[in-house]
């Protein structure tokens, strides 16, 4: 039997734990998560946060996109959102991964997407990066409030990876 016909029927059979009465579609503690989509990451009990407390925005490497940043201009216009949580993760399938491949499989089968895949090599450096997206990015209107984290999943440990700095005068070398 098909996996979604399994899934209608234990929606159905839990449908007095999933229904939310009263709960706003305003995260309580207004907070937005972009991460990857990857099967490992399970941000509820890794980030502390329950049904109702953020917003979850999940795609291929947790990257920041423009889908990505309509769906948090959304969380913080219309729902209020004020803060901005990345997560990324150690052996993510984007790393390493070949846009020119992956370009070449698609184009094989006739497709043409206005997208790309999205690889990188260095996951932190990617996520700041995003970070430093996020922040220049004016659809969004908080911008001071947004952090990124690191997951590994083989240790499940989360660590913080600080933005880029722009670089001041004392930092460049003289010439």
């Amino acid at each position: 039997m098909p996996n979604a016909d399994d899934m209608l029927k234990v929606a159905a059979a839990r449908a007095d734990l999933l229904a939310a009465p009263g709960l706003s579609p305003e995260p309580q503690r207004k907070v937005a998560v972009l991460s990857c989509m990857d099967t490992r990451i399970d941000l509820f009990p890794m980030l502390g946060i329950e049904r109702g407390d953020a917003h979850i925005v999940r795609n291929a490497g947790g990257l920041v996109t423009d889908d990505a940043i309509r769906s948090l201009s959304i969380s913080q216009r219309l729902l209020g959102t004020e803060e901005i949580v990345v997560v990324m993760h150690h052996g993510c399938g984007l790393l390493g991964a070949s846009e020119d491949a992956y370009a070449q499989a698609l184009a094989a089968d006739g497709v043409l997407p206005t997208w790309r895949l999205g690889a990188f090599d260095d996951v932190e450096s990617t996520l700041r990066h995003s970070l430093a997206r996020l922040r220049q990015s004016r659809e969004l209107i908080a911008r001071d409030h947004i952090r990124g984290f690191v997951f590994d999943p083989e240790r499940g440990t989360l660590h913080e990876v600080e933005p880029a700095t722009a670089a001041t005068p004392s930092d460049v070398s003289a010439g």
